[in-house]
């Protein structure tokens, strides 16, 4: 598949996208924590890097 993108336009175009703290990961974030559930962040060890786990429930 073609890129209609230069390289560059490419690189600043991804390099703009958030990986962290984006604004629905930020509600979900709020609303886990009123419902008392207690989660960790951007765990490194485990694949994918996922935003948001439980590890007393193991999820």
């Amino acid at each position: 598949m073609t890129d209609r993108l230069s390289k560059e336009a490419r690189s600043a175009l991804m390099r703009s996208i958030r990986a962290k703290d984006t604004k629905p990961e930020l509600i979900v974030r709020r609303i886990a924590h009123r419902l008392g559930a207690r989660f960790r962040l951007h765990r490194k060890d485990l694949p994918g890097t996922p935003d948001l786990v439980f590890p007393s429930r193991r999820l």
